[in-house]
């Protein structure tokens, strides 16, 4: 692999078994991302910070929060991860229409419940970057000190006419 395309970087983040559980996902970019030469990791990380910036809208945050009770940045964070690693179709439709997500199946259960997210998915190809050159991957600033859009409502009538399918499916 010598240029890395959007193509290579969406090989990368999407998970072939759905239901494997996060660790085992992170461990499986990890052992992906150790064969790209620096330049590639570059990219890779330039690649996955747009799918972040893109995704940071209240009308993904409102569907965290229907499916699994997300309600804090982190927490956001880590759902977009996951949304990244079910692959380019599922992002780009989610984008679109983040109550497609209730077509997203299957999804992860931790104790029960659904648990669409990934820790720290975001910071795979700085830490191994890092590591290889004791130094960090320049900074890609996300911009964006809000959510794009409008705020959700975030009670459950409102929630149930924004989100039919999400709401019908996880809402408990």
């Amino acid at each position: 692999m010598s240029e890395f395309t959007e193509s290579d970087f969406w090989r990368l983040v999407t998970v072939d078994d759905k239901t494997a559980d996060p660790e085992s996902v992170t461990q499986r970019l990890k052992t992906l991302l150790a064969d790209l030469n620096d330049e590639q990791l570059i990219a890779f990380d330039k690649q996955f910070s747009i799918c972040m910036r893109q995704s940071y809208t209240w009308d993904l945050f409102g569907a965290a929060f229907v499916m699994a009770g997300c309600n804090d940045d982190y927490g956001f964070s880590e759902f977009r991860c996951w949304l990244i690693s079910r692959g380019k179709q599922v992002f780009n439709e989610a984008l679109q229409n983040p109550d497609s997500l209730a077509q997203c199946t299957p999804v992860y259960h931790l104790n029960e419940q659904p648990y669409p997210y990934l820790d720290e998915y975001d910071l795979i190809a700085g830490l191994l970057y890092e590591e290889r050159n004791d130094d960090e991957l320049p900074f890609v600033p996300s911009g964006l000190d809000q959510p794009k859009g409008k705020r959700f409502k975030d009670k459950p009538k409102f929630l149930k006419l924004t989100y039919p399918q999400l709401f019908a499916k996880y809402w408990q």
